[in-house]
């Protein structure tokens, strides 16, 4: 992307490319989001249940009576991004989170990027648990987490001059999330309910928060 440019540059490039060219903290949260999923498909479904239902966001056990675990109900706004309802769910937020975080972990360098990238996240949970306060279902999934890198992104684009409006290439997006959310069918969903004010939530915290998360531009040497 334009504004991933200047970051690529520099006398090593074209050295030595790798085959798999995503920066190093994209790809760890892709491994760690495989082998979360490789463990599952070896639990019975009883214990898998279980798990998905304790380190799953569950609404109403943060706006109910409480009943369950503490330590659980403080993991699970960061958890429940790892775990996903299947390897086609899995597969295309690996694919969005690879196209849209590589360019931006570039620009932030890894620490920054695991605190936006979590912390969008966390902003997408808030949004959905008060959306759907008195909800039991177990919301799971990394899409609340990537739609704030897809804000992130359009907000860099726009600074580079790469895009000239935020506000068609936005209200589509949210458009299409509430639509899907409505009416279901999205990849990896099939028929089960969507959360689209997660995605809705994650991605105006990434338009509103990447500027706070840019590293600060070298000061002008003393004259």
């Amino acid at each position: 992307m334009p504004f991933d440019e200047a970051k690529r540059d520099g006398p090593e490039r074209g050295a030595y490319e790798r085959a798999i060219n995503l920066p190093p903290a994209i790809l760890w949260l892709i491994a760690i989001n495989v082998v979360v999923q490789l463990v599952r498909e070896l639990l019975p479904v009883r214990l898998d249940n279980q798990l998905i239902q304790q380190f799953g966001l569950v609404p109403a056990a943060y706006t109910g009576e409480f009943n369950g675990d503490f330590w659980s109900l403080v993991a699970a706004p960061f958890t429940y991004q790892f775990l996903h309802g299947g390897w086609v769910h899995l597969g295309v937020n690996m694919i969005s989170l690879a196209a849209f975080g590589a360019p931006v972990e570039r620009m932030l360098g890894v620490r920054r990027f695991i605190l936006f990238y979590l912390s969008a996240g966390l902003a997408a949970a808030l949004v959905h648990v008060l959306s759907f306060s008195d909800s039991q279902d177990p919301v799971i999934g990394a899409s609340g987490a990537i739609s704030g890198v897809f804000g992130a992104v359009l907000i860099l684009l726009r600074q580079v001059g790469g895009l000239s409006s935020l506000l068609p290439v936005a209200g589509v997006w949210i458009a299409l999330n509430v639509f899907f959310g409505l009416v279901g069918g999205t990849p990896g969903a099939g028929n089960e309910p969507v959360a689209w004010t997660a995605h809705v939530g994650g991605f105006i915290y990434g338009l509103a928060a990447i500027r706070f998360f840019l590293p600060k531009p070298p000061e002008p040497p003393p004259s």
